[in-house]
């Protein structure tokens, strides 16, 4: 388990005076949902090329004043990032990999044009929400306070030739439950009129833009009878890439001997905290994991032969999420038996229970924060 790093930049406490009452807070920590409710407080702080870094402040959650001609809103300059904090048994709260979160966000900003933030600053303006609203992150394992740190330009004008010379960091949270629901397996549908990303673009960074372009593909995967998307490359539209916004794992075998393959990152991927753990976790429990390619083809095929026994996705928000079925222009298939298997399971059970504080943090992902 990490500890607190210490921070030069200093952030003005102003604490709200028009807090949900508890009665309320409880009710609504009774049955979260996902992204819907927000806590009382939320993180700002301003970047120009005079000033660099300034003006940190923990203030009421509120509306941003904005010009019609910032800078945001037409050039889609933005970025933003997404972990949780947990409540474990012991009493502790803690964030998971909160310097992973830290490290994509930079890299996130290098290629969008905007201003590194120093990762000390980044997990210390964490650290004062959670702190701040450590009320509003619900008990039980499977809840957590959903954390949304973002950055968007702010300069007022409409020139397209540089990018701005103002932006502004925040940080919300909000209560969450699981996103697909325990238990439930998803149907997916293969994209072969849409592309999320290419080479060369943006498809490695946690950007705005990235996932309104995806709005058509996942409404034709519902229109189709599918819960989501999956994205094939963008050169040969044969080669498995990701799932909505999640990266995708296959599994081969059983749980005793058993392994799982994801598709390496190629510049067009979203490289996930969650894909990450996962493959580091898996080789201590047991199961081979490894990064390469699959096409269409052979995961229809490997599923048909039986070799191909389990699909899941994996996210911050989702964890895991286990594929029962595929459907596509060319027909569907089953993954399996269409349940969860036995590997998604145990993987999902080890990594939450390290979240959680029931298994042991060998890796120390686990970062204290009260």
């Amino acid at each position: 388990m990490t500890t607190s790093p210490a921070t030069e930049i200093d952030f003005e406490i102003h604490p709200s005076q028009t807090r949900v009452p508890a009665a309320e807070r409880e009710r609504i920590l009774a049955d979260p949902g996902f992204g819907q409710v927000f806590t009382d407080h939320m993180i700002t702080l301003r970047w120009s090329a005079e000033r660099g870094w300034h003006d940190g402040k923990l203030e009421p959650y509120g509306p941003f004043a904005l010009d019609p001609a910032t800078s945001v809103f037409h050039y889609g300059q933005e970025l933003f990032e997404g972990l949780k904090a947990y409540r474990q048994a012991s009493g502790s709260i803690v964030m998971f990999r909160p310097q992973a979160n830290a490290a994509r966000f930079n890299s996130s900003a290098r290629r969008m044009a905007m201003p590194e933030l120093p990762e000390e600053t980044f997990l210390r303006a964490l650290e004062l929400l959670v702190t701040q609203d450590r009320e509003w992150i619900p008990d039980g394992e499977g809840n957590s306070l959903y954390l949304r740190p973002f950055m968007i330009a702010t300069q007022r004008g409409l020139g397209v030739n540089h990018p701005s010379s103002e932006y502004l960091f925040c940080v919300i949270g909000s209560p969450a439950a699981s996103y697909f629901g325990a238990g439930k397996t998803v149907r997916v549908w293969l994209s072969e009129d849409y592309t999320r990303a290419a080479p060369g673009g943006t498809g490695a960074v946690k950007c705005g833009g990235n996932y309104a372009a995806a709005f058509a593909a996942q409404q034709q995967a519902v229109d189709q009878g599918c819960d989501q998307v999956v994205w094939l490359d963008a050169a040969e539209h044969q080669w498995v890439e990701e799932m909505g916004g999640m990266n995708l794992f296959f599994v081969y075998g059983t749980d005793a001997g058993g392994r799982i393959l994801t598709p390496a990152l190629t510049g067009s991927l979203l490289p996930g905290i969650t894909r990450d753990s996962l493959l580091r976790l898996a080789p201590t429990l047991g199961i081979h994991a490894a990064e390469g390619r699959i096409s269409v083809s052979q995961w229809r095929a490997d599923c048909a032969a039986g070799e191909l026994t389990e699909v899941f996705a994996c996210g911050t928000a989702a964890v895991i999420t286990p594929v029962g079925g595929v459907d596509g222009a060319t027909g569907g298939w089953t993954i399996g038996s269409g349940a969860p298997g036995p590997i998604s399971l145990r993987l999902k059970d080890e990594l939450i229970g390290i979240q959680y504080g029931h298994r042991p943090d060998p890796f120390g992902w686990v970062h204290k924060v009260a």
